[in-house]
């Protein structure tokens, strides 16, 4: 089993990084293994929309080595997905989103039924919004969302301010037992997935 957790602060090792890793920590107490991809500083194109992914293997025609890392640790196998970021004016780190919009639109299958959380962190407030946001990406792909005993979310603004946020660490060491937990119960086999539908496109300007 093994959980891919995406860093989308700029700081590799800030605030986020810690949450993340409270979280991969646990995760590995359960027996779970966990990867972390920081997105780092460099600037992301977002997506285009252009459809070139559904005729390129599920592969987004940008060619830039932050979505290939992210598309090869998923097409090597994933059981969960855990996104964390720092709050920007209430919401998610807009590179993070760039990214993300690329990553779900042309790997939806993949990410289908997989279970996933969200993980903001904040100096104040914002965090309800972003912490929103991110969960949508889950809830247009069938993948089940893992909760914890509060919303996740941490406080801090200089690196290793979140460690003193002890019920946040605390949300996050739930959040890991939890989406372990969720992932040893749940038949991740395709073959005990609910059957889905053809996708049905309804356009309200035609």
């Amino acid at each position: 089993m093994k959980v891919l957790l995406i860093n989308g602060s700029p700081k590799e090792n800030g605030n986020t990084f810690t949450a993340l890793s409270e979280v991969a920590k646990t995760l590995n107490e359960e027996g779970v293994d966990t990867e972390i991809i920081s997105i780092g500083k460099h600037a992301v194109q977002g997506c285009i929309a252009c459809g070139m992914c559904g005729r390129n293997g599920n592969k987004c025609t940008f060619h830039d080595d932050l979505y290939f890392k992210v598309w090869r640790a998923i097409k090597d196998g994933i059981d969960g997905l855990v996104i964390g970021s720092p709050v920007y004016y209430g919401g998610p780190n807009g590179s993070l989103c760039a990214l993300l919009d690329r990553v779900f639109y042309s790997m939806s299958n993949e990410l289908c039924f997989k279970p996933a959380a969200s993980v903001v962190v904040c100096r104040r407030g914002g965090a309800s919004a972003a912490f929103d946001r991110l969960n949508k990406y889950f809830t247009i792909c069938n993948m089940p969302i893992v909760s914890s005993q509060y919303w996740n979310m941490v406080y801090g603004q200089t690196p290793g301010q979140a460690t003193q946020d002890e019920e946040g660490m605390q949300t996050m060491r739930t959040l890991g037992r939890n989406m372990a937990w969720m992932i040893q119960k749940l038949n991740v086999s395709e073959e005990g997935h609910p059957s889905l539908e053809a996708p049905l496109r309804t356009n309200f300007i035609r």
